[in-house]
């Protein structure tokens, strides 16, 4: 339901979509899977995708994006299929838009407002709502004459969400005075993230962080991740769905295992081909955390034909955040939908199902291979009148067994290099 600025409600204006493409480089199979995510990313935010029209061409028309004919032929298309929205795989300027909207007498869509328009129905907390104005304003504002004709539509739909319909009237000083204000909000929340980044880095708690194209299933696995952790963090799942970019917060859970390992695990945004560049500057100081992270779990949807190209843009936009380098688990998710489970030659990879739970043991364990890799088995005598320090080796570490000798409590314990330093005057050798 879209409102007015008199609170009035407005009727959404059903999108009926043709959606176009240019195939620059002849290699159909990945035109095909393109078109076919921008189809998967039209449904995702609410339109009903009824024709796909792809031209080869070696160049993009400066004025229409595709060729004069071409544009012609789409005109038709809309009047004998009734659609009223013409979504384009790629970016375009302003100019385009308005040359477009004037010939087809539709509404006009690039793949960029596409996906921040999706931005914009999912973000549920404030930084997330900031983040994607940022970006749509930052997007809007060199072409505010392009758009002239596509910002004046009151109907709702794709496009107008977000800073839509109560800021459509923005000029460029006002837009740059919200961008600076947005810039102060989101410093403001990063500066609180940076608080509780100094506190588990004080405590010396690991940090893990989920990352991978969007859909790849990060929050499922988070999930059943929390399912086999302790009480408390099973009453932390997250939100999960099977569509692109189901969840765009970035979710903190404490994981705690029986043995008291213990670790952060980051649950962060997906990431899509042809990913908005002002998205990404937005989402930095979200994605910051990935770059303070001790360990990346990077998953790919096995069951994608397309998996290798995902694999890329997530790479991408990783060495865009200067986290590639870190260490990495690639975790090949949706093992139960792949029949040839043939183990791809990428160190430190896996085949799971984050919905049945098959090889999640296999991954705890690379896990805690990485993220505790200092941790050693240590034999302490801890005297009977230090019974605080006995507490806290059972409340804090993974105790192996315990012996109770005349001169104190003999105690095997995992102690990682902290702890170590901690206890040291306890500990005794073989």
């Amino acid at each position: 339901m879209i409102f007015n600025d008199d609170n009035e409600i407005i009727d959404v204006v059903s999108q009926r979509a043709i959606l176009v493409g240019i195939n620059s480089d002849d290699k159909d199979i990945l035109i095909q899977n393109s078109m076919q995510e921008l189809k998967e990313l039209a449904l995702a935010a609410g339109a009903e995708v009824i024709d796909m029209v792809i031209q080869n061409k070696s160049k993009v028309d400066p004025a229409y994006f595709v060729g004069k004919g071409k544009v012609d032929e789409i005109k038709l298309k809309c009047t004998a299929l009734d659609a009223n929205t013409v979504i384009f795989n790629d970016e375009l300027s302003g100019s385009q838009i308005r040359n477009l909207e004037e010939k087809l007498e539709v509404s006009i869509i690039d793949r960029t407002t596409l996906i921040l328009d999706i931005f914009a129905r999912r973000a549920k907390t404030k930084e997330g709502k900031l983040q994607v104005e940022m970006a749509q304003l930052r997007y809007r504002l060199p072409r505010l004459v392009g758009l002239g004709r596509s910002l004046s539509r009151t109907g709702g739909g794709i496009g107008t969400r977000g800073p839509g319909e109560q800021k459509l009237e923005l000029d460029r000083r006002r837009i740059l005075d919200r961008i600076s204000d947005i810039k102060r909000q989101i410093q403001e929340v990063k500066k609180h993230r940076e608080i509780q980044r100094a506190q588990r880095k004080k405590n010396k708690i690991p940090i893990a962080a989920l990352v991978g194209y969007t859909n790849a299933g990060k929050s499922t696995l988070m999930n059943k991740l929390l399912a086999l952790t302790s009480e408390e963090s099973k009453n932390k799942m997250v939100y999960s769905e099977d569509i692109l970019f189901a969840t765009l917060d970035t979710y903190h859970r404490r994981i705690l295992f029986d043995d008291k390992k213990e670790f952060i695990l980051i649950d962060t945004v997906g990431f899509v081909g042809k990913l908005p560049h002002h998205l990404v500057e937005a989402f930095k100081a979200t994605l910051e955390e990935v770059v303070e992270a001790d360990l990346l779990i990077h998953v790919i949807d096995a069951s994608n034909e397309n998996y290798e190209m995902q694999i890329k843009v997530t790479n991408e936009v990783l060495k865009e955040l200067g986290a590639l380098n870190k260490p990495t688990i690639y975790v090949f998710n949706k093992s139960d939908k792949v029949l040839d489970k043939v183990l791809y030659s990428i160190k430190n990879s896996l085949f799971v199902s984050a919905l049945t739970g098959e090889g999640i043991d296999k991954l705890i364990k690379l896990i805690k291979d990485h993220l505790f890799k200092d941790m050693q088995t240590y034999k302490l005598l801890i005297p009977y009148d230090k019974g605080d320090i006995y507490s806290y080796l059972c409340d804090k570490t993974n105790v192996i067994n315990t012996d109770y000798k005349n001169e104190g409590i003999l105690v095997k314990a995992d102690l990682d290099t902290i702890n170590f330093n901690k206890l040291k005057k306890y500990i005794v050798q073989d």
